[in-house]
């Protein structure tokens, strides 16, 4: 494995870049030739492109791109897409560049890059190459957040047409229409030996620092070694829908030493009743129990300057 400057110079050498764009994502179809004169007039080249148009590609997608032997793989998709490349690059002597095109982007919010696409195009040109942590659910790879409860719902049902339409705000308008039939559910914790109990709607266990594209806490953050465990409410309707708004308003000025969050460097198991799905970087992952484990810096990727790589 090179050290992340080595990394960073065969990048800006060699140039051995591959690109790899969802073109189903909410930006992508738009933006796919956009983001390639964007990326050639920044003088970034690749060895080969891949639209993809169809989302159950993306797996035979990534084994080509890889059979490139790149050192760099840009990604341009939204958070699925980008939780798909994640699952492919982690643990890998390769970094991940992204261009974000999707709705939320929380991945890339995480990483302070632009969500403009010629502000993550300039990234790619002049960023540098961090480590950052990512999270198991068995042997599968999470970027930036479980959850169970509301959200999962909410994943299902969101329409895509929506989700075009509304961007982000999809997600809270779908959460509205649902939020009066959902009924709460009991959780238990196991965290560093401890067992927590708790009654809610909704239960995140983050990796990243962003939720709906709005960050939970001021300092969590990709790459702090910490998987955070924090719940929207308890048992009433009325205490979700608070905690929603304190979320969506506060969030930025909130720190994980606050009381309402749990954190862990190393594992989380979830145990609720009844049973439920659980969703990761907006994926269905399965159902309770569930152990969610923390990987410290196993990923690889393009960041801006400005990032504190710890």
């Amino acid at each position: 494995m090179r050290s992340k400057r080595e990394l960073d110079a065969a990048i800006r050498a060699e140039g051995r870049a591959v690109l790899i764009v969802n073109t189903r994502s909410r930006r992508g179809r738009r933006q796919f030739d956009r983001s390639r004169r964007l990326l050639a007039e920044a003088g970034l080249s690749f060895l080969e492109t891949f639209p993809v148009s169809e989302p159950g590609r993306l797996t035979e997608t990534f084994s080509a791109a890889l059979a490139l032997r790149p050192d760099l793989v840009v990604v341009g998709g939204g958070d699925g897409t980008i939780a798909e490349a994640v699952g492919h690059l982690a643990g890998l002597d390769v970094a991940l560049g992204l261009l974000p095109l999707g709705t939320t982007n929380n991945f890339a919010r995480g990483l302070h890059l632009p969500v403009g696409l010629a502000g993550a195009v300039a990234v790619l040109r002049d960023g540098k190459v961090a480590d950052v942590d990512v999270g198991y659910i068995g042997d599968e790879v999470f970027a930036n957040m479980v959850s169970i409860g509301l959200s999962v719902q909410v994943a299902e049902r969101v329409s895509p047409r929506l989700k075009r339409l509304a961007g982000r705000s999809a997600y809270a308008l779908t959460a509205l229409r649902l939020l009066p039939r959902h009924r709460p559910f009991r959780a238990v914790l196991r965290i560093d030996g401890e067992s927590h109990e708790l009654t809610t709607h909704q239960l995140n266990i983050a990796n990243g620092s962003h939720q709906s594209g709005r960050p939970f806490a001021a300092d969590a953050s990709l790459d702090d070694r910490l998987l955070a465990v924090y719940r929207l409410g308890d048992a009433g309707l009325p205490q979700l829908a608070a905690a929603t708004v304190r979320h969506m308003l506060a969030g930025h000025r909130r720190s994980l030493a606050d009381d309402m969050f749990l954190t862990t460097d190393d594992r989380v198991h979830v145990e609720t009743d009844p049973p439920l799905g659980v969703e990761a970087d907006g994926e269905l992952r399965g159902r309770t129990p569930v152990t969610i484990v923390m990987r410290a810096n196993a990923l690889r990727v393009l960041v801006p300057q400005s990032f504190e790589d710890r």
